[in-house]
């Protein structure tokens, strides 16, 4: 059994001012303001998703 990386995605700007589509992104990937984070599998949507929003988050890779 395979183990799965994972994406460490942590906050670092707020999202007042922004375009809705990011907010959006931003809900979907579960952040809910600076500073939280979540992890996510490393698969292309999710990935796809941190694209957009790559100017308002960190990305780490980390073991699952």
């Amino acid at each position: 059994m395979a183990i799965k990386a994972k994406l460490r995605v942590t906050q670092v700007r707020g999202f007042a001012g922004k375009k809705p589509e990011q907010v959006l992104v931003l809900k979907g990937l579960g952040l809910r303001g600076p500073h939280s984070e979540v992890l996510v599998d490393n698969t292309p949507s999710f990935r796809g998703m941190v694209k957009k929003v790559l100017h308002l988050v960190k990305v780490e890779e980390c073991d699952g």
